[in-house]
Order: structure tokens, then sequence, then C-alpha cells
């Protein structure tokens, strides 16, 4: 029977300028922002250093932005990170961008966005756990019915995008488009007929001083809330004139989301005082049922969990392009860099990363999660810049081609940044920091182990696809 598996295809370049900025505008509006912002508001209970926090956030992803449009002009393939770290530090980083997106940037943020939407949509009870086991008094796996119906809900829409990329791409659209409605319409409604008050904009305590533990925590968690301003890098082999339309996507998504990231906040201020907020993850359902009434908080609880199914559909799609692209170039099991020969579709890679998700599903709290993944996400975007930097010294661009604005400046506000929350998350969380090092170590070990098995790899380049010996210089 002939496979009907290919190896050696080229992805195909259907995507527009539309959809590329709408994955990452879809990317970015999900988990974080519906589930956050209690906690952030705990942290820093000044309303308006509360909205700072945001802005700065904003202002990071901006800068992470317009650095990785550079990237993606210099590298326009499949693999975002990975290629870029690969191109400028060698293999072994690269391989350990690409493992952090396997573990961390995808598939934990699948699992925290199907446990979220299951939050909103299902009543309470559903979370009450149908069988565990707890060897030692520590609850390792955990069966409830709103967690098997995460699951489904990851392998229905990971099957979706195995059929197709046009149909996975319209119906990411659509979700899209829905949660973009929702939030508008909340903010609307809120001004001409919510019962909120601007009072609770007045500060009613003290800040924490803004180099102090409790910043960095809510910064981590801002950070978790911007993720995914990235994601047009993934698809780089497969967007449409990518030296034009992946720094506009990146840019025009990022400025968006961060505008509608600050008026949304500012809805949740004026229905909630910052102690009425505070520790509350379904924040977004609280703040309607505030301004409207309980029935109303409820039916948006079920609006959000319909639009949360688009940064599921987001991360389904760009995560597998990463596994796809380690693999053609011998840094992962060959099976992950074939195609199907039906939907060309990288259907290893997406199957793959949903397993991973589903298995996070039964066996992950939810907070433990949000710090995982901001301190570890942090950590791989500060080297990815970091090697824009040296490309930028060992291989410059032809005039008239995308370069980042106001070098360097930009590219070291971003290291600084990102460099200040790892520094101070390593001092304020060092239960998920010692995850999140451990994740790069087994990594290392992966990598290592890889080396041993494909003695000689393929050394093609991303960015001539000429052979070198060492790319970028190995690390």
């Amino acid at each position: 029977m002939k496979s009907t598996l290919k190896t050696h295809q080229p992805l195909k370049r259907e995507i527009g300028l539309f959809s590329a900025t709408v994955v990452v505008v879809a990317n970015m509006i999900g988990t974080g922002i519906f589930t956050t912002s209690g906690f952030i508001i705990a942290e820093v209970p000044n309303p308006w250093a509360f909205q700072f926090c945001w802005l700065i956030g904003g202002l990071f992803a901006l800068c992470g932005a317009l650095c990785y449009g550079e990237l993606g002009v210099r590298c326009p393939q499949a693999g975002g990170e990975y290629a870029y770290l690969r191109e400028a530090f060698g293999r072994r980083l690269g391989f350990l961008s690409g493992w952090i997106s396997l573990v961390v940037g995808f598939s934990a943020p699948i699992a925290a966005a199907a446990m979220a939407c299951t939050t909103y949509l299902l009543p309470p009870g559903m979370s009450t756990p149908l069988w565990s086991w707890t060897p030692g008094g520590i609850t390792l796996v955990s069966l409830s019915p709103a967690a098997l119906i995460a699951c489904g809900t990851i392998l229905l829409l990971s099957l979706l995008h195995f059929h197709s990329l046009s149909l996975g791409t319209r119906v990411q659209n659509g979700l899209t488009l829905l949660k973009v409605g929702i939030i508008l319409v909340l903010m609307i409604a809120a001004v001409f007929g919510g019962q909120g008050s601007l009072d609770h904009f007045h500060p009613s305590s003290t800040d924490a001083p803004f180099f102090s533990a409790d910043w960095a925590v809510s910064l981590i968690f801002v950070s978790f809330a911007y993720s995914g301003w990235n994601a047009a890098a993934y698809l780089g082999g497969e967007i449409k004139a990518p030296e034009k339309n992946l720094p506009r996507a990146l840019i025009g998504g990022t400025l968006l989301v961060t505008l509608l990231y600050l008026a949304l906040n500012a809805v949740f201020l004026y229905a909630l005082s910052p102690e009425e907020m505070a520790g509350k993850a379904d924040v977004g359902a609280v703040a309607a049922a505030a301004l409207f009434s309980p029935q109303a908080g409820r039916w948006l609880g079920i609006a959000i969990a319909i639009g949360l199914l688009s940064v599921l559909s987001a991360m389904i799609m760009t995560g597998p392009r990463i596994y796809f692209a380690m693999a053609k170039d011998g840094a992962f099991f060959q099976a992950f860099g074939r195609l199907s020969g039906l939907h060309r579709t990288p259907a290893a890679s997406i199957f793959l990363q949903a397993v991973i998700a589903m298995v996070m599903v039964l066996t992950a709290t939810f907070n433990t999660l949000l710090i995982y993944i901001g301190f570890t996400l942090s950590l791989s975007s500060l080297l990815t810049v970091a090697g824009l930097i040296r490309l930028r010294a060992r291989h410059p661009l032809p005039p008239g081609t995308y370069r980042t604005p106001l070098y360097p400046l930009i590219p070291l506000l971003f290291l600084l940044g990102n460099g200040w929350i790892i520094v101070f998350a390593l001092i304020s969380q060092p239960v998920a920091a010692f995850f999140g090092l451990g994740t790069l170590v087994v990594g290392l070990l992966a990598y290592q182990a890889f080396q041993w098995k494909n003695a000689d790899p393929p050394t093609t380049t991303f960015m001539d696809n000429t052979p070198i010996t060492q790319p970028g210089g190995e690390l």
C-alpha cells in the first residue's frame, strides 16, 4: 500500500496579509486577557499602575514584533524562532528554541486555553474529578468531564487543521472576527448601558515599587497575555510576499491587540473595584454580571468560551510548522518533516502537539501553567532578539528591505525588559522558574541524543539554501 506521506515538499504560500494579521490577533487575544487581569491587580492593586503594566507589556511586545519582522525577512521560512536562532547561534540553540516551542510555546498554552474555555463554558461541578491517580497523596492524573471536553476540543480542532490549510484558515478568520466582535460589544455596552463606576479608577492603595517582586510577577502574567505577537513568524513558509506581509502582520496585529487590551481592562475596572477583581480567573464573566446582570455574565462566559476556540485554533495551526522545520533540518524525527500527500499539511506534527497538550490538560493546574509559560517564553524570545543583533553584524540586508527601526534602541529595550522579568521571576517564583530551566536542560539532552543518532545531519541554511559547515557558529 502506497504511503500518503511525502518528504521534501515545500509548504504552499497561501496566506495573505489579512489572514497573517488575523493569526497574530488570534494567538494573542485568548486565555491571558480573559484570565490574568484578576491575578495582576492582586499584585498591583493601584488601577493606574495596573493599566501601566498592560501598556508596558504592549510596548515590549511591539519591540519584539519590530525585531521579528526583520528576522522574518532574513529567514522567510517555516519555523520561526527555530530558524532564526539556528542562523544566529547554530544548531544547538535552534533546536532548544524548537523544543521550547513544542512543550511551552504551543502545547502548554493550548492546554491552558482549553482549560480556560471549559472554565467559562461549564458549571463548576463539571470540574469535579470522576477518577484521579494520587500516588503518595500527590495527584498526577485527574479525569473530569471538563478535562475530557477540553481534550475533545483539542482533538477536533487538530483534525480540522489536518484536513487543509485553506479550511483551517477560513475557520480561524471567522472565530477571530467573532472574538474581536465580542470584545467590542462588551466595551460599547459597558459605556452606554453598564452599571459601573468611575470611582474604581481612584487609587485606594499605594502601589508596590516598580522594581519589585510584585511588579515582576504581574509582568510575567502580562507577558503570557501578550504571547502570540510572534505567531506569523512561524508561518513564514506559507505567507505570500513575506518580505512585506510578515513585518506588517506582526506589527499591525500587535498594535491592534495592545489597544484592545487597554480598552478591555478599562471596562473591567469600570465594572469592578480592584478588590472585587483581585484573584478572579473568570474576570470577563464577573465584570459582565456586575455591569448588567448575573444572566448577562453567564451568556458572556459562553461567548468568551467560543471566542477562546480562536486562540486554540491559531496555536494548533502555527505550532506544527516549527516541528516540521526541525525535522526537515535533521534535528527531529523524520516522520514530523513529512506532509500528508492528500492534505499537504504536517499531519504527524499536528497530532504530536495534540497529544502533548491533552496530557497537560489531564496532569497540570492552570495557575502553574501560566507562570511556567510566561517565564520560559520570555527567555526564548530574549535569545532570539539577541540573535538579530548578531545577524545584523554578519549579514547586512540590501537597501530597500525592511529593517528594525531605531536600531539598536528597540532590540536593547526588548532585551532589558525581558531580562528584568526573568531575573525577578527567578527570585519571586523559583518553583515555576525551576521547571522552566528544567525544560531547557531536557531539551539540551534531547539535542545531544539526536546528534548521536544523526552523525551527519543536513546543514542547509534557511537564508540562502546553500550548504554551510556550522551555521552561525556552534555554541
